[in-house]
């Protein structure tokens, strides 16, 4: 059950978010990242199936 999870966890996208001031400090910078790592042969069955 924990290689499942493992697996799991593998699976999720990377959330990273940064929070900040502007040079002039009148205005608040909220940036949020989202990183998606998915092997090639995953993208090249998708590609290959948007063909069909």
């Amino acid at each position: 059950m924990e290689n499942k999870n493992e697996q799991m966890g593998q699976n999720r996208p990377i959330v990273e978010t940064h929070i900040g001031k502007s040079k002039d400090g009148k205005y608040i910078i909220h940036k949020t990242v989202i990183t998606d790592i998915k092997p090639v042969k995953y993208y090249e069955k998708v590609m290959e199936s948007n063909g069909e």
